[in-house]
């Protein structure tokens, strides 16, 4: 995909990360206009992503965050902002028809009463048992979990590309680090503190 006029490298090189997971598992959860989705996880890479592309699809967006992170993710689109310190979504008494949880926090035990009879919970980050319990809910269940490992495509880049050419999709980046400060910027990411995407740069000079 070319570089999408009015983003920077840094901003064209994110594309290739948060939102193409973020498509991958909007797309299996066949997201509709006017549906409800909550991000859990709404400021983080794949989450911040996930905001855009959904309320871009038509959605209704609910993003689940830190309250420092709250303004963030209500310029990227989101129509509600719960900050998880203070409330717990899953026990408020609203319900969704797609929950995304993308830090890997979220069980379907814990979110089925926050989704709709036939909702759907997608769990970006999930293990062996997750993956299990998916398959056993989605055969004998109403409702549905999507698991797995999104798989990046040159269609979907280049859909993005068009987006954040029109200005309608844009990579949110926290920190950019030189090269030789990679051992740095994975600490930086292990924190789990990031927001949206960490960038390294290459000096073509040096």
């Amino acid at each position: 995909a070319l570089k999408p006029k009015g983003l920077s490298f840094e901003e064209s090189a994110c594309l290739s990360f948060g939102g193409t997971t973020a498509l991958h598992f909007l797309r299996k959860a066949k997201l509709q206009s006017g549906q409800s989705v909550l991000v859990n996880g709404a400021s983080g890479c794949v989450g911040s992503a996930a905001v855009q592309l959904a309320k871009h699809l038509g959605a209704e967006v609910t993003g689940v965050c830190s309250k420092r992170n709250g303004e963030l993710v209500r310029c990227l689109g989101a129509d509600h902002v719960i900050d998880y310190t203070q409330e717990d979504f899953a026990n408020n008494g609203k319900t969704y028809d797609v929950i995304i949880d993308t830090v890997g926090v979220a069980t379907y035990s814990h979110c089925k009463q926050a989704l709709t009879p036939t909702g759907c919970l997608l769990l970006v980050a999930a293990d062996l048992p997750a993956m299990l319990q998916a398959l056993w809910i989605s055969i004998f269940g109403s409702q549905k979990i999507i698991v797995g490992t999104a798989i990046g495509k040159a269609e979907d880049l280049q859909f993005l590309a068009k987006l954040a050419e029109a200005g309608l999709y844009k990579p949110t980046i926290d920190q950019r680090y030189p090269f030789d400060q990679m051992a740095k910027a994975h600490r930086y990411v292990d924190t789990g503190r990031k927001v949206g995407n960490v960038v390294v740069v290459l000096d073509h000079e040096e």
